[in-house]
């Protein structure tokens, strides 16, 4: 995919994932490729039946990895079709800074927040404990100026139950700010560049109240990218 057709998979997907009624969430989005029961199934290797009954709500919502795999395909008839979907949000999808985003992931296993902080060499910060099956690497500075509240939920991936781990972080206190103001929560946050000790008090805090768990680190970027995606069966 290029990088219009990946960000639009990301907004496909957090619409999906969040909705009030994912059936018909879903059937939105087929519509709005011009895609068929008959044909998007084709590309899946399933029944129609099987696409039907997810839109009308008959068969249990289906997991996060099929709906990523309805969301490739969607995009991959279109790519055939010449993007004429794609194209039409691209002007809209090339505002968002993909430079804020440094890594995003989802683990095909999940893990727990104390494995993730002994993963990265680091400390559990208050204790507390969640798990999580991805993570989102950001450059906080470049988060913190560039991205409003529609950008935000975008750092989620498919899933909230993630790890958020902020890089060049001076204290913690902006990244948890924008955390506690979100309508959406990871399931944990990692400050990248600090000690324990270092961490302000006013993020500490606020960790508690949303009972995020709060991780510090100063491993690599490279090297925690490296041992989360190993770590993550990807």
């Amino acid at each position: 995919m290029d990088d219009a057709s990946k960000l639009l998979a990301e907004k496909i997907a957090s619409e999906i994932i969040f909705a009030e009624n994912i059936g018909k969430t879903l059937k939105k989005w087929r519509d709005v490729f011009q895609v068929s029961q008959k044909e998007l199934s084709e590309k899946l290797g399933i029944s129609p039946s099987v696409i039907s009954d997810y839109e009308s709500e008959r068969r249990k919502s289906p997991g996060v990895g099929f709906i990523r795999r309805i969301i490739e395909a969607l995009i991959l008839i279109d790519a055939e079709k010449g993007y004429p979907t794609v194209s039409k949000y691209k002007d809209l999808l090339n505002g968002f800074r993909l430079d804020v985003i440094l890594d995003i992931c989802e683990y095909s296993k999940s893990i727990n927040s104390w494995k993730l902080a002994e993963l990265i060499n680091g400390d559990v910060v208050n204790g507390l404990d969640k798990n999580i099956s991805g993570h989102t690497i950001v450059d906080s500075i470049k988060a913190i100026l560039t991205l409003n509240s529609f950008d935000f939920y975008r750092l989620y991936g498919l899933n909230t139950q993630r790890a958020l781990i902020f890089t060049g972080v001076s204290s913690g206190r902006s990244p948890m700010v924008a955390v506690r103001v979100a309508n959406l929560k990871p399931a944990v946050v990692v400050l990248h560049g600090l000690n324990k000790d270092e961490v302000d008090k006013i993020a500490v805090k606020i960790a508690e109240i949303e009972k995020i768990p709060l991780i510090t680190t100063k491993m690599e970027v490279d090297e925690m990218i490296r041992v989360l995606r190993h770590e993550g069966g990807v």
